[in-house]
């Protein structure tokens, strides 16, 4: 799943849909207030995208209930999707869905889903337009560390300061490969599915587990995963720059 953690309120379920949407590439409004056939309407998250020049909309109807939602809140959702010309419409529940709601979406463009299964549907888009994309652009300065030229100004160093050197690629090589591995250039040349999480139980993760951190191999979001790899390689980065700024002219 995207995030192992479940949202605590309705404002944070509205959120966080619409952070996902955004980060697949949509344009995204919460809350937002808009003209209908039958009035104005306020639409929990709003999300657009444009695909070669055709407009897609998709309407998020977020219920933070303790109870299965009922099908008078699926007959009122599609007026909605229908009067303001929505492509979608997703009515997300942390609790499920009584069996005459279900029945009520049948045969119409709405998808009644929990909050791990709306996060199910946008995961492959996610991880490929944002998980991905954050990986090239936040520590793509590291994997350049792990290649095996070392870079010009390496020959400026002090004996000292190689040695460190040294010691940051023996410390950060695995662990920059595995980095590597999740970017969008090596995903586009090998065209593998997602990794399963945790990355620990995958056997292609064997040879990085003496350079990764246990926190980062045992985690079981991709959100959470992200997160702790960036904090992680930004920190290596900034000890590899510490050394460039030192010697690179």
């Amino acid at each position: 799943m995207i995030s192992r953690n479940a949202p605590n309120s309705w404002q944070e379920l509205q959120t966080e849909v619409g952070r996902i949407l955004q980060e697949c590439g949509f344009d995204v409004e919460v809350e937002k207030k808009t003209p209908a056939v039958r009035g104005a309407v306020e639409l929990d998250v709003y999300a657009e995208e444009t695909v070669r020049g055709r407009k897609y909309a998709i309407v998020c109807e977020c219920k933070y209930w303790k109870t299965r939602i009922p099908q008078n809140v699926v007959h009122g959702f599609r007026t909605v999707v229908q009067d303001i010309g929505a492509n979608l419409g997703y009515i997300i529940s942390m609790e499920g869905f009584q069996s005459g709601a279900i029945s009520a979406s049948d045969l119409t463009n709405l998808r009644l889903v929990t909050w791990h299964e709306f996060q199910d549907i946008f995961e492959e888009s996610w991880f490929e337009e944002f998980f991905t994309m954050q990986i090239h652009e936040r520590l793509g300065g590291l994997m350049t560390y792990a290649e095996y030229l070392v870079p010009a100004w390496y020959v400026k160093m002090s004996e000292e300061d190689k040695s460190t050197y040294s010691s940051l690629k023996e410390k950060y090589d695995l662990f920059a490969w595995l980095m590597q591995s999740l970017g969008p250039y090596t995903r586009r040349e090998v065209k593998q599915p997602i990794p399963p999480l945790p990355l620990r139980a995958q056997r292609i993760a064997e040879p990085y587990l003496s350079g990764v951190p246990d926190h980062i191999l045992d985690e079981t979001g991709y959100r959470e995963l992200l997160e702790s790899s960036l904090d992680y390689g930004e920190a290596a980065l900034a000890e590899f720059r510490v050394l460039r700024d030192k010697y690179k002219t």
